[in-house]
């Protein structure tokens, strides 16, 4: 099957008749199918996928199609479909059915998008390379060695490997960002509180959001305005977050823009992805931008903020899986206290019992003001700190992540070390500002790496106009 970049070659072809939603739908289930070695899909939903595909052939005809139509979506294993298995990749929800639809999924639906299946991630969205999946690991399609990203690998192989149009996942401290980074796509990570999160099973609650990967920041644009907005189901979205915005410019004023100092000199950082952040920099400097150089000095605070409040609301957020309510439950338990040790034992990860048990530690009495209080406080500094560059420059850019895919197994059994990988992408989290990852380039190697730009909150417009730009008069994909 032709492999389509974006959702205007699809309705091109369905208008000049050389495709319908059915074939196109079947195309991807064998792409899928041939790709089984990758591990991306935990289960395709053909029937589904297929039956949504005739009705929407049918409302092309009739004229009545809705924005998505031809758009075929894959959705992480952590955002709810109505009489569809949900998992977060996790034994203890090994066979659980949803019994709703996630906003987003229905928002999807009621525009015509056609969702082909849920990908592979890590544990509960636990991870920074798809490896802690109790379905075994995501490998990356450009390279079957490589790790794909996580915890969204998955979700963005879904899209490079050519399996699916767009895909969403979420993002946490950059689950959406670093992915897309690795496999040489644009993930997007919105504001804080503009998607609703109503059917995304919950890591952390002050940090999640969900959000799309594609191949065009056109989809992406799209996508943003059918699934953004109010839901009276998530109390934590912003009057700001209706976005309505289906033209982008291709024009874009003089921006201001900065780059902080302590990520482009970071001691971690690989030389080519530092040589062409730069090179990018100098290109937009003789374009015409302002960009300059800020001090920030809240780095090193970055990371180990991010897990203590993290890992203390996962905490929270996973004690409703105790082998009664619903999911996993031991066989080996023998009353009330044993069905809640054996089944969060055996049903849970290393990984994810890790986070569990050391945000219940900074939760605990005596240690809640040194770690908990600390952390928050420091949260707030970083917002502040992040606000007042945001006034004064229209966008942040630095690398996505300091170097580009790394081998499976290479990581993970250093935790710190892989906790490090977000060290780029958690101030976006932290602050809650919308945050991009686009592909700029290659290594020598031929692997790929992104690009990160952050703008002000609610300030997506802005963010993919000049996004759309930088591609368009760049030619990043391609460099």
């Amino acid at each position: 099957m032709k492999k389509y970049l974006n959702l205007q070659d699809i309705r091109n072809d369905i208008d000049n008749g050389i495709l319908n939603c059915v074939d196109l739908v079947n195309g991807y289930i064998a792409n899928i199918k041939e790709s089984d070695n990758l591990n991306i899909f935990l289960e395709v939903f053909e029937d589904s996928a297929l039956r949504k595909a005739k009705e929407v052939d049918e409302k092309i005809k009739q004229g009545t199609a809705g924005k998505l139509a031809g758009m075929v979506i894959s959705i992480k294993d952590n955002i709810c479909y109505k009489g569809h298995k949900v998992t977060a990749s996790s034994k203890i929800l090994e066979g659980f059915e949803s019994l709703y639809s996630s906003t987003v999924v229905d928002k999807i639906l009621k525009e015509d998008g056609i969702i082909i299946g849920r990908t592979n991630c890590d544990e509960f969205a636990m991870g920074s390379s798809n490896e802690n999946s109790f379905y075994g690991n995501v490998k990356n399609p450009l390279d079957e060695d490589l790790t794909p990203g996580g915890s969204s690998g998955g979700a963005a192989s879904s899209v490079a490997a050519n399996l699916c149009l767009l895909a969403l996942g979420s993002d946490t401290g950059g689950s959406i960002r670093q992915p897309a980074s690795f496999t040489g796509t644009i993930g997007l990570k919105p504001t804080y509180g503009m998607v609703s999160r109503h059917g995304l099973i919950a890591y952390a609650s002050s940090f999640d959001q969900i959000g799309p990967i594609a191949n065009s920041i056109e989809d992406i644009n799209l996508i943003l305005n059918v699934i953004s907005g109010k839901d009276e189901y998530d109390s934590t979205l912003s009057k700001f977050s209706e976005y309505d915005y289906l033209e982008l410019v291709n024009d874009v004023p003089r921006m201001k823009i900065a780059f902080l100092d302590c990520y482009l000199n970071h001691s971690g950082i690989n030389p080519e992805v530092k040589a062409k952040t730069e090179e990018v920099i100098a290109s937009l400097k003789s374009m015409g931008h302002k960009v300059e150089m800020v001090d920030f000095d809240l780095l090193d605070q970055l990371v180990p903020t991010y897990y203590v409040i993290t890992t203390a609301e996962a905490s929270s957020n996973l004690a409703r899986y105790d082998g009664i309510h619903f999911g996993y439950r031991s066989k080996n338990a023998f009353d009330l206290e044993s069905t809640y040790l054996k089944s969060r034992s055996e049903g849970f990860g290393p990984e994810v019992k890790r986070r569990i048990m050391l945000g219940t530690y900074v939760l605990s009495a005596g240690y809640y003001d040194a770690y908990f209080t600390k952390a928050q406080k420091v949260r707030r500094l970083v917002r502040k700190r992040t606000k007042e560059i945001l006034k004064e420059y229209d966008f942040i850019i630095s690398p996505t992540t300091p170097h580009p895919a790394f081998e499976l197994g290479s990581q993970n059994q250093d935790p710190i070390k892989m906790y490090l990988e977000d060290i780029f992408t958690v101030q976006a989290n932290l602050a809650g500002n919308p945050a991009i990852s686009l592909p700029i380039g290659k290594t020598k190697a031929g692997l790929p790496f992104g690009i990160q730009l952050m703008a002000d909150d609610f300030k997506e417009k802005s963010l993919l106009d000049f996004s759309h730009n930088l591609i368009n008069n760049f030619a990043l994909k391609k460099a």
